[in-house]
């Protein structure tokens, strides 16, 4: 069982082919939720939207795509860590608004969505679903002010928690980052135009060129006046969350402004300069997990060798809803190279352990093919706590690290031998200060205080 992730986010404005671009924004952010996806789009006057459940391959066809018209879109693909896995929960997420549609797809969690829903229901707020999404809209929908960036910033000072909101009205897109900074939202430019995402290999795809953050606790209005930016709120501690470096992002993506694949060959790095093991070769569990056992093995000069073999056509493990879904997956997704693996000495690198079920399963598969002795290593210290952020980690009871210590967890996985990166040979391996993270999953020292009752209500809304 591997950490699940939220969503990802994409916006356009000022291009011809908006939805299909999105639709491309998209798919470069698969790998953040394979549950829905959505398109919204406009031409300055009208709104048209399409939906579904699946991923965007799935979702989207030409003809689909073709009644999308406009030069501004926004489009999100979704794993549900709050609300169910079904299409009422799909975003972007449309409401009507005195001046016509809104749609907004959100990246993150609310650490105070119970207190809100309840002050919105007693206001005779009917909702429609049990997304952020829809909370947010009927906070703007409530708001006294007079214009939609005024409404906006009113209803994000009564939010808590970690947010990456992307909104289209019908001539204008608005993107905002919550004040610690918590989830990844980026700024490019494409033909005069703009763009925002959730990772810039999202940027990369539709050939916009990279420009910057969006800032913590910033809002970008992008319209016909071209780009305009406040920062509404007081100055806050970051907590950009370390495990998007670790496991989430892809390798290929500057999240942070800092390059993916180089922090987790550090991450590497250091892990063999903590945890040093003599073995035949180092092999990572693909994909995420390549990078640092790249970097352990150029660090230990021991050979380096693709030891799993990943069948492309399953999605990740972790995205699938079914419990029995997910078990098959583990099966069918990584097979070893049986005469790479037999009689061997294996270091097998693991960005992270979280229930353990997974890894165990895959040094089971090792054992089966011959292997003599397997030695893990995890490029991060051990998960103990939930997050409350917008990743979906089991609760503390679920998690091994939490119910084990090293040697009973080394039994548990039948393995020779175990061993973790420290807190602080993580951070030391980071490209900023490690005062500009939210480290809460390892240590337990949470940026924003969730609201009582919230560890049940992120697993089973």
């Amino acid at each position: 069982m591997r950490a699940r992730e939220k969503c990802g986010v994409f916006g356009i404005y000022g291009h011809p082919e908006a939805a299909d671009l999105t639709f491309l924004g998209l798919y470069a952010l698969q790998h953040r939720g394979q549950e829905s996806a959505g398109i919204v789009a406009s031409d300055g006057k009208e709104i048209k939207s399409h939906l579904g459940m699946g991923r965007v391959s799935e979702v989207f066809s030409p003809e689909k795509l073709k009644g999308l018209t406009g030069h501004l879109a926004i489009g999100h693909t979704r794993y549900s860590t709050t609300g169910g896995s079904n299409i009422k929960n799909a975003q972007p997420f449309l409401a009507d608004y005195y001046d016509g549609l809104i749609a907004v797809g959100h990246n993150g969690n609310f650490t105070n969505t119970k207190t809100l829903r309840r002050r919105l229901e007693n206001k005779g707020a009917l909702f429609h679903s049990t997304t952020d999404s829809e909370l947010v809209t009927h906070l703007i929908s409530h708001s006294k002010t007079k214009t939609f960036p005024e409404n906006l910033i009113e209803a994000l000072a009564q939010i808590e928690g970690a947010y990456c909101l992307v909104f289209i009205t019908k001539d204008k897109i608005i993107a905002a980052r919550d004040p610690h900074g918590f989830r990844p939202l980026c700024l490019g430019k494409i033909n005069g135009g703009y763009v925002v995402a959730s990772e810039t290999s999202a940027l990369d795809i539709v050939e916009a060129e990279y420009l910057r953050e969006v800032e913590p606790g910033e809002i970008v209005i992008i319209s016909e006046k071209g780009l305009e930016s406040l920062q509404p709120f007081s100055v806050r501690k970051h907590a950009l969350c370390i495990f998007e470096y670790i496991y989430f992002a892809r390798p290929d993506s500057r999240i942070f402004n800092h390059s993916v694949y180089l922090t987790r060959k550090r991450l590497g790095e250091k892990l063999a300069q903590e945890s040093p093991v003599d073995g035949d070769f180092v092999m990572p569990v693909p994909d995420s997990g390549n990078y640092a056992a790249l970097g352990f093995s150029q660090k230990t000069g021991r050979p380096f060798e693709m030891g799993f073999i990943r069948n492309h056509y399953v999605g990740r493990t972790f995205i699938q809803p079914a419990q029995r879904v997910r078990d098959l997956s583990v099966k069918i997704k990584l097979n070893p190279v049986r005469e790479l693996i037999s009689g061997k000495k294996v270091i097998l690198v693991e960005d992270s352990i979280v229930r353990g079920t997974t890894s165990r399963s895959r040094v089971r598969t090792l054992r089966n093919f011959g292997a003599k002795e397997i030695h893990m290593r995890v490029s991060c210290p051990p998960h103990r706590h939930p997050c409350f952020y917008g990743i979906d980690f089991p609760t503390s009871d679920e998690l091994l690290a939490n119910r084990y210590n090293l040697t009973e967890m080394t039994k548990y996985l039948n393995l020779d031998s175990l061993g973790y990166l420290t807190l602080e040979g993580m951070l030391a391996a980071m490209p900023l200060p490690p005062e500009e993270f939210c480290t809460a999953c390892f240590n337990g020292e949470y940026p924003v205080e969730p609201e009582e009752g919230l560890s049940k209500e992120v697993l089973e809304r």
